[in-house]
């Protein structure tokens, strides 16, 4: 015989529930916060108990038997719940009464089954772990944060441990460092989607404010909140190696540094790859190296998908004696260009027989791969940056 839960713990989690639903239905943003967190101010006492009794979707239906069945009532497929086993095996022996309390959250935060089985193979530890910490307070700051529920829960998503991370110790006090350095919260939004491990792997120190410093990036400008959040998030010893593996090639360290300044994200590209780019372009195309200070997505665009082939059908055209050639200028150009473009510019333009040479030649030369490729040993060190 399962036991009965007490008709306390089913109000409360109804009333948690509702006011929930309420709050992701209002139009009222301001209002709807209000009386949400009002709702969990007067649940808060209630939740250190062992028992929860509502489901998200029972009611005060019988309660379930394991897991599977919870799973089932928050809307997952057999499929779903075989993914999230595979991810977190121990699901299968959860508790079911905190699992049940802890769904119940993410469902009035607006959480879809779908979205469960997205947050449970990104963090599989999230319904193991604590996730009530400061919950009322925790929402009430995201709401001012974010901006709108929608906003919210795109972020949630993208990075649940948004409900784990330490509130008072390391979400607040990110937050508030990066507006101490100038970045707005409107600036901060799209960062934080676009980055979701920024607040817990955000430190600064001198060095880095020298950086910042030497990128010359005032602030208020377009380019200074991807600037800070990049040093932000990359290791000092990090940034240093691949700031000299660029001057090596014979810029001056103010020059790097302005580079970095206008295209920022060069610190998120592995040494490996700017090497090989700029080995490419200075040896094999004969450029100077400092043409990447006017044209840095020389460093950005794939070796072997766009630089080497576009550069040897260049050489190609040439050779057949057809026009247009890819020489000079317009060489900077066609390899900027995205592939339709490019095909359209100096493929297609041409008659069908040599159109048809052409890209024959093309298609084999983007097929050459890196030697040795299949071989090579990965290295991970952690965060890329």
């Amino acid at each position: 015989m399962e036991a009965k839960p007490s008709s306390l713990v089913i109000k409360v989690g109804s009333l948690l529930i509702n006011s929930q639903r309420f709050f992701f239905s209002s139009k009222n943003p301001l209002c709807s916060t209000c009386i949400l967190l009002s709702t969990f101010k007067s649940v808060t006492c209630s939740t250190s108990s062992q028992t929860q009794a509502e489901t998200v979707s029972g009611g005060g239906a019988e309660q379930p038997a394991n897991s599977v069945e919870v799973l089932r009532r928050y809307g997952c497929s057999d499929d779903d719940i075989e993914k999230m086993f595979l991810r977190r095996p121990s699901l299968r022996n959860a508790d079911l009464s905190q699992l049940q309390f802890k769904l119940n959250l993410l469902w009035g935060l607006g959480i879809t089954s779908n979205d469960l089985v997205k947050i449970i193979n990104c963090r599989p530890r999230l319904l193991s772990v604590r996730i009530n910490h400061f919950f009322d307070e925790r929402l009430e700051y995201f709401m001012t944060l974010f901006g709108s529920r929608e906003t919210l829960l795109k972020a949630i998503i993208r990075n649940p441990s948004l409900l784990t991370y330490d509130f008072h110790n390391r979400i607040k006090p990110v937050i508030t460092l990066y507006e101490g350095l100038g970045i707005s919260r409107e600036d901060l939004v799209p960062l934080l989607l676009s980055r979701p491990t920024m607040i817990p792997r955000t430190s600064f120190n001198d060095e880095k404010m020298e950086y910042i410093r030497r990128s010359g990036v005032l602030k208020g400008s377009k380019m200074f909140k991807h600037v800070v959040s990049i040093i932000g998030v990359s290791r000092s010893q990090t940034i240093c190696e691949k700031a000299a593996n660029i001057e090596k090639f014979g810029m001056s360290n103010e020059e790097v540094w302005h580079l970095i300044g206008r295209s920022p994200y060069l610190l998120t590209l592995s040494v490996d790859k700017v090497q090989r780019n700029m080995t490419f372009v200075v040896g094999t195309m004969k450029l100077p190296a400092n043409v990447i200070l006017e044209h840095p997505f020389l460093l950005y665009n794939n070796l072997e998908v766009v630089l080497k082939p576009r550069w040897l059908l260049a050489g190609k055209i040439e050779e057949m004696g057809v026009c247009p050639r890819i020489k000079g200028s317009l060489m900077l150009r066609a390899l900027r260009m995205a592939e339709q473009r490019f095909l359209k510019a100096f493929v297609s333009c041409h008659p069908d027989n040599v159109a048809k040479e052409l890209m024959d030649f093309y298609a084999k030369a983007k097929c050459v791969k890196r030697l040795a490729m299949s071989s090579k040993k990965a290295v991970f060190k952690g965060f890329p940056f």
